[in-house]
């Protein structure tokens, strides 16, 4: 019975048990990524439920962020309860530990995970239910050539501690060969936060576009049910990334014809005008994980509004109890 009543329960919207509002509807306008991509896209690979685990690989390195973290294999993440498709909607949730005791600055589990398959363009887009919040934490979908940071990344979906607006960013390993533009004839709706896409080991901020809409991001997202995020990579037009919250997905992605070109402007659009998308971007995986403090979450922790220290905040297992995905699936089309 109990078991049975949370599922029932689950089924409910979120938005309905929090509250939450129905945003605005985008604006209609196409813009030139949109108008290159008219074609309806063709399903090539559906990840969900027990995909993650059989066609996407556990990382269990050192974190290349230095967050505060162990990244565990996927016997231990399944065993632990950190990992698990949820039998109710068949979603797939990886978390970060939220019950052990661990000592500030020391390392509390997550999960990383990667995809065993590689692309060199295409469609791809990402229905989550929520994503990780809470002081610390670093949640991350992106994607990742063989050799950073000559073969390039792609970060769809960043943020940390309790920033409201996700941020999207290109890292190129190419000298004067990407950089972003804002102009007439490539609009976007995000704000502009960096324009070089160049990256080092020791100058890596990329080239990055902040959203605008605060359901974009961490509680805000999680209070509007969710969403989906679409990344359109164009070798001919370039790079465009879309949110839409749950009540505005559009229905030509419910129904598996995505139309890029009937869904208004993006949140960022870099353009192969300005960024030679071939010789930055080859051979990517999709990597989906979790950090904590580290390079950035723990950098800005001072001004995020979090209260102590990041390195203390990481002793307190009860901060991280909403620190997991809920992915209902990601789907890539060509």
């Amino acid at each position: 019975m109990h078991a049975l009543f949370v599922c029932l329960l689950a089924t409910i919207p979120f938005s309905t048990l929090v509250g939450a509002h129905r945003t605005q509807s985008r604006s209609r306008h196409r813009n030139v990524a949109a108008r290159q991509s008219t074609k309806t896209y063709v399903l090539e690979d559906f990840y969900q439920a027990e995909d993650f685990f059989t066609n996407w690989s556990f990382f269990t390195g050192a974190d290349p962020t230095n967050g505060n973290v162990d990244y565990l294999s996927m016997q231990d993440a399944t065993a632990q309860g950190l990992a698990y498709v949820d039998d109710c909607d068949n979603s797939t949730v990886l978390a970060v530990d939220s019950t052990s005791t661990v000592a500030a600055g020391g390392n509390r589990p997550s999960v990383r995970i990667t995809s065993n398959k590689t692309y060199t363009g295409g469609l791809f887009i990402l229905d989550a239910a929520a994503m990780p919040v809470g002081c610390g934490t670093w949640p991350s979908f992106w994607t990742n050539g063989p050799t950073w940071p000559t073969t390039g990344e792609i970060d769809i979906i960043e943020g940390v501690n309790n920033q409201p607006n996700n941020q999207m960013t290109l890292h190129s390993g190419t000298s004067n060969a990407c950089t972003l533009t804002k102009a007439t004839n490539n609009p976007f709706t995000g704000s502009v936060l960096g324009t070089d896409c160049y990256s080092t080991p020791t100058a890596d901020a990329g080239c990055g576009i902040s959203d605008t809409n605060t359901t974009s991001f961490g509680y805000g997202f999680n209070g509007a049910g969710g969403g989906v995020y679409a990344l359109l990579w164009d070798t001919t037009a370039g790079m465009s990334i879309w949110h839409f919250t749950r009540a505005d997905i559009p229905a030509d992605i419910t129904n598996q014809t995505p139309t890029p070109a009937n869904w208004g402007l993006p949140a960022g659009f870099w353009s192969s005008a300005t960024c030679d998308i071939s010789a930055n971007f080859v051979q990517h995986s999709m990597i989906i994980d979790t950090t904590i403090c580290g390079g950035w979450a723990g950098d800005a922790y001072g001004n995020s509004g979090c209260p102590g220290t990041c390195t203390d905040m990481v002793a307190n297992a009860t901060n991280f109890a909403d620190a997991k995905w809920v992915i209902n699936y990601i789907a890539v089309y060509q």
